[in-house]
């Protein structure tokens, strides 16, 4: 069984917010791969989906971004899963709009949801997707940035990046890392 974990924030005044972008890639997946309606259970929303032949739980945190971990960390000793079987998706503004990538392992970057699984977990080493949602502009503060929304015309190229990481996470969980990332990155 696999754990794609999208990170965002839960309140309504967050939806289509850049920080949110993990939470539109676990959208897609469960529209196209969903088997149940979302459950509350680990601080989270949790679907049930099947990736091909692989089982998958697909979660977002309800935690808000910076407490992230509580709600993966449940989830993974919950289902006594290998770090291998576990894909969080967030949004990266160190990557220009609409680019992916994947990764085995690796720092946070600075990404707070990331910085506390890593912290949880006790290691760095899980796979991540990073959708990018490029850099604050200047004078713009970075925390003010990642909760605002796409304008129009980034929102037309996001949903094709969108698309793009839920393709990217089904590599992940039916062919493996390896795969994945040669051919998304």
């Amino acid at each position: 069984m696999k754990l794609i974990v999208g990170l965002g924030n839960p309140d309504r005044q967050y939806q289509g917010t850049r920080h949110n972008v993990g939470f539109l890639v676990l959208a897609e997946l469960a529209r196209r791969h969903g088997q149940s309606r979302p459950k509350a259970k680990f601080h989270g929303e949790l679907v049930e989906a099947a990736v091909g032949s692989e089982k998958a739980m697909l979660l977002g945190p309800m935690t808000y971004m910076n407490r992230s971990g509580l709600s993966v960390q449940e989830a993974s000793s919950f289902y006594k899963l290998p770090l291998e079987d576990l894909l969080v998706v967030c949004d990266d503004l160190n990557l220009p709009l609409a680019k992916l990538r994947l990764r085995s392992g690796g720092s946070s970057g600075g990404q707070k949801g990331l910085e506390d699984i890593i912290r949880r977990l006790g290691t760095e080493e899980f796979a991540r997707l990073r959708v990018g949602i490029g850099a604050a502009p200047e004078g713009v503060d970075a925390a003010d940035y990642v909760l605002s929304k796409f304008s129009k015309k980034e929102t037309s190229e996001m949903e094709g990046a969108i698309a793009s990481a839920a393709d990217a996470a089904v590599c992940w969980a039916t062919r493996g890392i390896n795969d994945a990332m040669n051919q998304y990155n």
